[in-house]
């Protein structure tokens, strides 16, 4: 059936898919399954597949933008990961994570004796003090970033370990940030909840939610499994179409009936469609629709905000790297938000005897960051390591900068009303168009939450299987915890 109930024929199904990301490239995997190769067609504006889960090469270094660790709760998932790239082709790595603070390093998720013990016995005792006086008068307003962590860690701990860092990755106040993010990326952590982890022996941790401490990843980085997802649905009959920006989405009759997209050299080329699975920003979407939205919906596209993201490699001795994935600069003297280490995430990534550390910088497209000249970004992150004395002066030898717009929705404070008023219009003039992945739907979503919104979208285009996709990643829980009665941790090739 069709997404409107109606019976197609393999034949008639023309799915026109929008981004050749982890989301747009699922759906096009899941209809070659399912022998609809030939009617999809791949529209990806890029030259590259992968969307923010590419894997970019220069000179022959590779570096994960962002990091991506293939971990997930969700079985479909994980079994789609190995089925699409071989289990051979993936590493299990160590998973480490920790917050730079006045010269020292502490564990992040935070386990409280680690932290409490680094920051001084009088520090340690302020936080404790904080903590107790958040829980017997919280703060009024958990609306927000700020009051949402201060509830559960108290306003010292949250201004040591969460504030900088958040302000510098949305590049505004954490009292104007929604708790949406909080409650998708720190969820249900809180120091009680660190201080059980802390000190109770493993063997008793029955009821107790417990940190993963290893994950999956492919050799060559992300983008190694959306190289090979694309090159096995061409080889199906599937049109992979590069370079290839949409212009319109045209729809009539209370239906998407057609996409329109131009290619670099101008041309344009319209392609019928039976569906519509959109990975393209969901502001973009409603604004390339034709006939164009009214004025209230043009206007709630308008109002969406994103945050934009580069790094800047620097390669450097191997002895100059550090065992983690990658740090959170707590430093607001210093611009980069983290820093990664390439070798920890695969030996693959990095060439011997050196390593490559990519400093992460969070900005606005057209900013003074975002167009500073490349040489000059990598001297600014050349000092920036150097003064947080990671690496001594000197030690990196050279650089390289990869900019990626877009990489985070942003949560302001009308964002939930701007994408209602969107959804609504679209379904209905259009309730076969299929917003899929982080952008396309404007939601935190990792990977794997990318993966199944497309997943449950080929099954509600083929089967009429009504799925409601805005559910995913809704869940209580901490994305990087398990539970004994939640799947194992994936298991060695």
């Amino acid at each position: 059936m069709s997404s409107d109930g109606s019976t197609l024929s393999g034949a008639d199904h023309q799915v026109v898919i929008i981004g050749a990301g982890p989301a747009g490239l699922t759906a096009a995997y899941q209809l070659a399954k399912a022998g609809h190769a030939a009617g999809t067609t791949v529209l990806e504006a890029d030259d590259v597949v992968g969307g923010i889960s590419r894997t970019a090469e220069r000179d022959g270094w590779r570096f994960d933008i962002g990091g991506h660790r293939f971990f997930t709760k969700v079985g479909a998932v994980e079994r789609l990961w190995f089925e699409i790239l071989g289990r051979e082709q993936f590493l299990l790595r160590p998973r480490l994570s920790r917050i730079y603070y006045r010269g020292k390093l502490f564990d992040y998720p935070l386990r409280a004796m680690n932290a409490l013990m680094g920051l001084g016995i009088v520090e340690a005792i302020r936080c404790v003090a904080s903590y107790f006086w958040a829980r017997i008068r919280p703060p009024k307003d958990q609306s927000k970033f700020e009051g949402w962590v201060s509830a559960r860690f108290g306003r010292r701990l949250y201004g040591i370990f969460f504030k900088t860092y958040t302000e510098k990755v949305w590049g505004v106040p954490a009292d104007e940030i929604e708790a949406d993010w909080a409650a998708q990326r720190i969820k249900n952590l809180s120091l009680v909840r660190a201080v059980i982890d802390s000190i109770l022996p493993k063997r008793n941790k029955k009821d107790v939610t417990s940190l993963i401490e290893e994950f999956n990843y492919p050799k060559y980085g992300p983008g190694m499994m959306w190289e090979k997802a694309r090159e096995l649905v061409e080889a199906k009959g599937t049109k992979v179409i590069m370079e290839s920006a949409v212009t319109a989405i045209h729809h009539e009759g209370g239906r998407a009936v057609a996409v329109t997209a131009q290619t670099r050299d101008g041309s344009s080329t319209r392609y019928d469609a039976t569906d519509v699975v959109s990975s393209m920003p969901l502001s973009q979407l409603v604004l390339s629709m034709e006939p164009t939205p009214p004025p209230d919906v043009a206007a709630a596209a308008k109002s969406l905000s994103y945050r934009d993201f580069l790094t800047v490699a620097l390669v450097v001795p191997e002895e100059a790297g550090f065992p983690d994935n990658w740090i959170y600069i707590h430093d607001p003297g210093v611009e980069v938000g983290r820093i990664q280490n390439f070798g920890s995430w695969s030996p693959y990534l990095v060439k011997e005897g050196r390593t490559c550390l990519g400093l992460e910088y969070f900005c606005f497209e057209g900013d003074a960051l975002w167009t500073k000249a490349d040489d000059d970004l990598v001297a600014q992150a050349t000092a920036e390591l150097e003064r947080l004395r990671l690496v001594k002066p000197g030690a990196v030898e050279t650089g390289y900068v990869v900019r990626m717009p877009k990489a985070y929705p942003m949560y302001d404070s009308a964002y939930k009303a701007h994408v209602a008023t969107m959804r609504d219009w679209l379904g209905e003039v259009a309730p076969n168009v299929h917003p899929v992945g982080r952008n396309g739907m404007h939601k935190y979503n990792n990977q794997d939450h990318s993966m199944l919104t497309a997943m449950l979208s080929v099954e509600n285009i083929l089967d009429n299987a009504g799925h409601d996709t805005w559910t995913v990643n809704v869940e209580a829980d901490y994305h990087e915890t398990l539970s004994p009665s939640e799947a194992e941790l994936p298991r060695r090739a």
